[in-house]
C-alpha cells in the first residue's frame, strides 16, 4: 500500500458629566499616547505556543498514548513502524513544480496584495490631514499697496455762518465752493497676524500713506503709523482645549488609521495562510485519488490475469473496470480542485497569469504544525482584550468622541469677545524723510477697547449637535461591549475547534491504519476465492475516504490555529512578521 504520512513542527515565520469633563479628556490623551502607540511600536513577538500550559505534544506521542485505549483492537505499534516520527516528513508526494513555503507566500502577499497596497496609503493620508490641522495656528504675513488718482471739477458748496473770535468774521454768511483740483495718493501697509491657541488673534502692522494735491493750493504730505490689535473670545471658542480639539482628534484618527492598516494586513496574512493549507489539502487529496486509481488499476490487471488462468470468474473483470472508472472520475475532480485552490492563492498574491498552463504549479513545502497545545484560555482572553486592534480602534474613537463633546459644549456658549486696538501715529510731513516723525514719542496716538456679545435666540442647532455627539458616544460604548463579547466568543470557539480537529486527526489516523489492514486482508481473501472484487473495492473506497478524512482534519487543524491567532491578535507574531 503506497501511503506516506509525515509531519514537522510548523515554524511560522453613562453619565454625561463624565463624558464632557476635562478629566476624561486627559484620559483620552492617555489612551492615544500610551496604549495605542505602545501597541503600534511593540514588536509582534507573541506566539500561540507561549499560551500553552503544557509542553507541545507531537502527533506520534498522542497516537502512542491513544493506542493504550482498549477500544481499538489492532496492533498500532506494529502498524505505525513507518511513522515513528511523523513530524519529520510531508504528506505530499514528490511533485514537480515550484516549491513554496508559507513564509514565501506571506512575504509575497504583503508585497503584492492589492488590498494591502491600498491601505498602505491611508496612514500617509491621515498624516497629511494632521499636518493640515496643525497648521491652523500658522502666522500670516500680509501686505497690500493701493494707488488712486482723482481729478474733480469745481462744485458749488453749502452756505455757512462763521463763528470766530475775529469780529470781522463772526456771524458772517458765506458760501463755500469746491475748487477744481487733482489728487493723487497711495497707501502701503505690511504686518503680521498671529493666531493664538487660546482662540485670540494678535495683529501688528505698519501703514504708510501719501496724499498729494495739484492745483492752486498744492500740497504733498506723508504719514505713517504703528498699529497693534488684539481680539480674544471669552466664552465660545476660548481656551487651548477648544482650539486644539481638531488637532487632537486628527492625532487620534491618525493612530486609528495605523491600527486599521495593521488589521487589514493581519486579515490578508490569515487569508493567505488558510489558502496555503487549502492548497496543501488539494495536493494531498490528489495524491490519495492517484493511489486509489493505481490500486484499482492493479486490481484490474490482477483480475484479468486470474481470469486467463481460470482462477476467477469473468464477471470480476467488469467489477474491477467499474472500480477503475469510479476512481478516474474522482481523480478528475481532485485535479480540478487543485487548480481552483492554486488559483485562489495566486489571486490573493496578485499573481494570476493569463496563461496558467505554462506556469509551474506551486507545491507547498512547509509541513503542518502537528503538535498539541493546552492553551490557558483566561490568559489568552486577557491579552486579546488588551491588544485586539478592533478594541483599540474603538477606544480611540471613544476618546475622539470625548474631545468632540467638550468642543460642542463650548459651542453652545454665547459669543463674547474682547477687542483692543492701539496705534502710534506720526506727524504729517512734506517729505518722505519725515516719515516716522513723532512715531515713537507717543505724541499722536489712537486706541480703542470694546466688547462684543452675540447669541442665537434658541441655540437649538448647537444643542442638537451636542446631543447627537453624546448619543453617538453611547452607541459606540455599546458597540465596544458587543465587540468584547465577540472576542471572547471567537477565542472559545477557535480553541474548541482546535481540540476537535486534533481529536479528528488521531481518529482519522487510526481509521486509515485499520482500513489499510482491512484492505490487505480483503485482497488476500479475494486471491483465495473467499471475496468478490466488489467487496475488495468497497474496502479500498473506505481506505481512500479515511485518508481524505485525515487530510481534511490536518488542514482544518492548521486553519483553526490561524483562527485562534486571529482571535487573540497574535497572527503577526504567530507568523514571525514584524510591521516595524
Amino acid at each position: 500500500m503506497k501511503r506516506k504520512v509525515g509531519f514537522r513542527q510548523w515554524s511560522l515565520p453613562a453619565s454625561l458629566c463624565l463624558l464632557i469633563s476635562i478629566g476624561n479628556l486627559a484620559c483620552a490623551e492617555e489612551v492615544s499616547d500610551t496604549r495605542t502607540r505602545q501597541r503600534l511600536q511593540k514588536p509582534e513577538g507573541r506566539t500561540l505556543e507561549n499560551y500553552s500550559q503544557q509542553p507541545a505534544q507531537p502527533l506520534h506521542d498522542a497516537i502512542k498514548q491513544q493506542q493504550r485505549r482498549p477500544a481499538v483492537a489492532v496492533d498500532l505499534k506494529r502498524a505505525l513502524q513507518p511513522f515513528d516520527n511523523p513530524e519529520d516528513d510531508s504528506m505530499l508526494p514528490e511533485a514537480s513544480g515550484q516549491q513554496v513555503t508559507i513564509t514565501d507566500i506571506r512575504q509575497r502577499a504583503l508585497q503584492n496584495n492589492l488590498q494591502v497596497k491600498v491601505v498602505r496609503m491611508d496612514p500617509e493620508l491621515a498624516r497629511q490631514s494632521l499636518r493640515e490641522e496643525q497648521a491652523k495656528f500658522d502666522q500670516v504675513i500680509f501686505a497690500y499697496a493701493k494707488y488712486a488718482e482723482k481729478d474733480t471739477p469745481a462744485m458749488s458748496g453749502d452756505k455757512v455762518i462763521f463763528k470766530s473770535d475775529n469780529p470781522l468774521l463772526d456771524g458772517e454768511l458765506a458760501k463755500l465752493n469746491l475748487d477744481a483740483q487733482k489728487k493723487e495718493y497711495w497707501d502701503v501697509e505690511a504686518g503680521i497676524k498671529v493666531p493664538l491657541r487660546t482662540g485670540g488673534t494678535v495683529t501688528l502692522s505698519a501703514p504708510l500713506e501719501n496724499r498729494q494735491s495739484l492745483g492752486k493750493f498744492a500740497s504733498d504730505q506723508y504719514r505713517s503709523a504703528l498699529r497693534f490689535s488684539f481680539s480674544q473670545p471669552l466664552l465660545r471658542n476660548a481656551g487651548r482645549d477648544v482650539n486644539e480639539a481638531s488637532i487632537r482628534i486628527a492625532e487620534l484618527d491618525r493612530d486609528g488609521v495605523q491600527l486599521r492598516t495593521r488589521l487589514q494586513t493581519i486579515r490578508i496574512v490569515a487569508m493567505v495562510d488558510k489558502a496555503y493549507w487549502e492548497l496543501y489539502e488539494a495536493w494531498a487529496a490528489l495524491d490519495v485519488r492517484k493511489n486509489q486509481f493505481e490500486y484499482a488499476s492493479q486490481n484490474l490487471s490482477m483480475v484479468k490475469r486470474r481470469v486467463q488462468e481460470g482462477l476467477t470468474a469473468a464477471v470480476e473483470v467488469n467489477r474491477a473496470e467499474i472500480g477503475v472508472a469510479d476512481r478516474m472520475e474522482a481523480l478528475i475532480v481532485a485535479e480540478t480542485n487543485l487548480k481552483l485552490a492554486h488559483r485562489q492563492l495566486q489571486f490573493l498574491l496578485n499573481d494570476l497569469p493569463d496563461d496558467q498552463e505554462k506556469q509551474s504549479p506551486w507545491v507547498p513545502a512547509t509541513p503542518p504544525n502537528l503538535v498539541r497545545f493546552e492553551f490557558d484560555r483566561a490568559h489568552l482572553i486577557r491579552d486579546a482584550l488588551d491588544s485586539r486592534i478592533e478594541l483599540l480602534d474603538q477606544e480611540l474613537k471613544l476618546s475622539a468622541d470625548l474631545i468632540q463633546i467638550d468642543y460642542l459644549q463650548n459651542q453652545t456658549l454665547p459669543m463674547f469677545s474682547l477687542d483692543y486696538q492701539y496705534g502710534a501715529l506720526s506727524g504729517s510731513g512734506e517729505r518722505f524723510s519725515d516719515i516716522g516723525q513723532d512715531l515713537f514719542e507717543g505724541r499722536y496716538r489712537d486706541w480703542s477697547v470694546g466688547l462684543k456679545f452675540e447669541m442665537p435666540v434658541s441655540n437649538e442647532a448647537r444643542k442638537a449637535k451636542l446631543d447627537r455627539a453624546v448619543a453617538q458616544r453611547m452607541q459606540r460604548l455599546t458597540t465596544k461591549t458587543l465587540q468584547t463579547l465577540t472576542v471572547k466568543r471567537e477565542i472559545h470557539d477557535a480553541l474548541d475547534k482546535i481540540d476537535q480537529n486534533w481529536q479528528r486527526i488521531i481518529a482519522a489516523r487510526q481509521q486509515v491504519l485499520i482500513a489499510g489492514i482491512n484492505y490487505e486482508a480483503e485482497l488476500k481473501q479475494f486471491n483465495e476465492g473467499l471475496r468478490t472484487m466488489t467487496e475488495v473495492l468497497e474496502t479500498l473506497t473506505r481506505l481512500g475516504e479515511a485518508q481524505l478524512k485525515e487530510i481534511r482534519a490536518i488542514s482544518d487543524y492548521q486553519i483553526s490555529l490561524v483562527d485562534v491567532a486571529f482571535a487573540t491578535g497574535t497572527v503577526l507574531g504567530h507568523g514571525q512578521i514584524s510591521m516595524q
